[in-house]
């Protein structure tokens, strides 16, 4: 696997132990399978985002101190000029840039998210997490599945939802769909 992810997955692992929780109490408290949990916490596989956001929230420190081992330094203003996000791929099916991670004490993560074609038959990767969550979309046309609703996507389009139930995305058309996701 990747260096980042083994990075990410070791940060995880000083947080949890730091604060002197079990590996157990992790995953029943995420409501995953601790053999899921170990994987991540291994760095075996790739770790959503909503997970990550997850952890960020338990201990009460920034996603990017997460992501990158840094902690945000900015507080009046954060610029993130075109394609210099830092990327972050943690789940297959999407490229995600954060574009606000420097900036510390945010109440919202904002990302660019990439999502690029696949097989019409090849089903949508679910994942939920706390919160709410609001996507604009910015190129292209996604199919979208919220709790067992599907709602097509085009550009221009905003869907704001309870990010809490089940969803995912799908480029369609065989085109690359952008769109703009911010996590409150």
């Amino acid at each position: 696997m990747c260096e980042q992810i083994k990075q990410i997955a070791m940060r995880i692992k000083e947080l949890r132990e730091i604060s002197g929780i079990s590996e157990e109490d992790m995953a029943r408290e995420f409501n995953i399978p601790l053999e899921l949990y170990k994987k991540y916490e291994s760095g075996e596989i790739d770790i959503p985002v909503s997970f990550l956001y997850q952890v960020a929230n338990k201990f009460n420190v920034e996603l990017t101190a997460i992501l990158s081992g840094e902690e945000p330094r900015l507080r009046i203003y954060s610029l993130v000029k075109k394609g210099k996000g830092l990327e972050v791929e943690r789940r297959k099916e999407y490229k995600y840039q954060s574009l606000a991670y420097n900036f510390a004490h945010k109440k919202a993560e904002p990302f660019l998210v990439t999502v690029e074609p696949k097989p019409d038959d090849q089903p949508i990767s679910l994942n939920s997490h706390p919160g709410q969550e609001f996507n604009y979309v910015l190129e292209g046309t996604l199919k979208v599945v919220i709790h067992n609703y599907e709602l097509v996507l085009n550009e221009g389009d905003a869907l704001f939802f309870d990010a809490s139930f089940k969803h995912g995305m799908k480029a369609l058309n065989g085109k690359t769909a952008k769109f703009l996701a911010i996590i409150l």
